[in-house]
């Protein structure tokens, strides 16, 4: 990892012959939740076309047919990518592991195709073995402190619980809702027993870098991995910790704190040492 004085790149083609394997964040570098990035999945493209293989990398609590589903829609091209892997897809594999079949949600309907598997049934509070949260039920409107009494509750059941979306916020154009990493994190702290399936937590990236070797057909060292995210807690954490480089993209979830469009060094050096964590570049987008 590189120390405080991480360079700003206007693009990635200067970074991208050092490495084999792109890990890389869907929401905030390849779209905003309202409109993709074309610049983005260019350079993801063009860095398959000399060789390299890009998984996507999702904290969204849906199987990653989903997430491809929507990469359609917003026109993102199937030549920006070669496999997908979300937190949901190692939810299901953590409940898989456990021998876990009824499970209690807490988050919105539109999530509830992660259960969609005929061994999983949904059940109430009091009958659960297991909760897993994937997001506040009305995001637009409730904020995780209204969760606290039933988190209590829970806690006082001893039910575990599984975060299949360890993000705290998502900007949706320019506007941040709270996300189930917000209860995951609340309920932690309560001493509840949590478990998170998403960045910057290792089984994701564990499974993001079994893809990977897969499709080049081949082992990959991690000094030849690197992830692309635009979140310091998730993204810049979950690479850090798993030893492989990080390009950070500033126009995402930190972009009003940095300044769109110009990053700010003078707080891009003090958001990266607040952390403790500095990646090998900085770059306002991800453009090749």
């Amino acid at each position: 990892m590189s120390d405080d004085s991480s360079p700003v790149f206007a693009r990635f083609a200067p970074l991208a012959s050092a490495y084999d394997v792109v890990l890389c964040d869907v929401w905030g570098v390849l779209h905003d939740g309202l409109t993709a990035h074309a610049a983005a999945a260019d350079a993801l493209t063009r860095f398959r076309a000399q060789g390299g293989a890009v998984v996507l990398v999702s904290n969204a609590p849906r199987a990653s047919d989903w997430v491809i589903s929507h990469l359609d829609g917003y026109g993102v091209p199937r030549s920006a990518w070669d496999a997908v892997v979300t937190s949901g897809d190692v939810t299901r594999h953590m409940l898989a592991e456990r021998g876990l079949t009824r499970v209690h949600h807490i988050g919105p309907e539109r999530d509830l195709p992660l259960f969609d598997d005929e061994t999983l049934e949904l059940v109430g509070p009091d009958e659960a073995p297991i909760v897993v949260v994937t997001g506040l039920v009305d995001d637009s409107r409730e904020v995780p402190e209204d969760y606290r009494a039933r988190l209590e509750a829970l806690k006082e059941r001893g039910a575990p619980m599984i975060c299949a979306n360890p993000d705290l916020v998502v900007q949706i154009g320019d506007t941040l809702l709270w996300c189930a990493g917000s209860i995951a994190d609340m309920y932690r702290d309560m001493g509840g027993e949590t478990h998170y399936a998403g960045k910057p937590y290792a089984p994701v990236y564990d499974a993001a870098l079994s893809l990977a070797t897969d499709v080049l057909g081949r082992h990959v060292e991690r000094g030849r991995v690197i992830a692309i995210g635009d979140a310091v807690r998730t993204d810049l954490a979950g690479a850090v910790n798993f030893g492989v480089d990080c390009l950070f993209v500033a126009d995402g979830i930190h972009a009003e704190e940095l300044g769109r469009g110009a990053p700010d060094p003078e707080k891009l050096a003090a958001l990266f040492a607040a952390h403790g964590l500095h990646p090998v570049a900085v770059s306002p987008q991800l453009v090749w």
